[in-house]
């Protein structure tokens, strides 16, 4: 699929280790590469500037979506081609997702697994289409795959739809995977007739 616009979700911090930093700048100088416009949630600081800083450095585009409270704080990015400024998480989590055609993200906190979770659950409803893709930079993601594995194990999530989730380790690969991605059209319950739903 032709990607024009990808949600980039992604800590607030720089992380304990020099490669996190370095893993959205190079994400940030792909998207401008392949004229990819890149969507996130606004952030002047931590992964999230460091991808901002990089995408436009390299001539690419960036969209921003910040909560009035956090660009009160001056965390908002002044320098990028676009910001929007919303009321609530809600209302930018909504918008971040309408203005992109897939979703990656890099490693961060509760704010980033919140926004991974909640787009792969809409896909599982086939609520959209579009691809969530994962860089597991120097491994940080490995415990939440092994977990995602768990839960198809314990009967509580399809193989496909834990499928869903395209991972790579550079970031070349992980935005080829995005654009070779096929919606899953599986149904989302593992056992329709012992959920009393059949």
């Amino acid at each position: 699929m032709k990607l024009s616009a990808i949600c980039l979700f992604c800590g607030s911090s720089p992380g304990a280790r020099s490669e996190y930093v370095e893993s959205a700048r190079l994400l940030g100088e792909a998207l401008a590469r392949r004229g990819i416009r890149l969507v996130y949630g606004g952030g002047s600081v931590g992964l999230m500037g460091a991808a901002a800083d990089a995408c436009l450095a390299a001539g690419g585009q960036v969209t921003g979506v910040i909560t009035k409270r956090l660009l009160g704080l001056e965390l908002g990015h002044r320098g990028i081609s676009h910001l929007e400024v919303v009321e609530t998480m809600h209302a930018r989590k909504a918008r971040m997702a309408e203005l992109s055609d897939g979703f990656i993200s890099l490693p961060g906190g509760m704010g980033t697994l919140d926004e991974l979770a909640e787009m792969l659950s809409l896909a599982q409803l086939q609520e959209h289409g579009k691809p969530s893709g994962l860089l597991n930079v120097a491994g940080y993601f490995d415990g939440f795959l092994e977990f995602l594995r768990h839960m198809v194990r314990e009967r509580f999530l399809l193989h496909e739809h834990g499928e869903m989730l395209l991972c790579a380790d550079r970031v070349d690969d992980l935005l080829d995977r995005l654009e070779a991605y096929e919606p899953v059209l599986a149904e989302k319950w593992v056992h329709r007739k012992t959920s009393g739903l059949g």
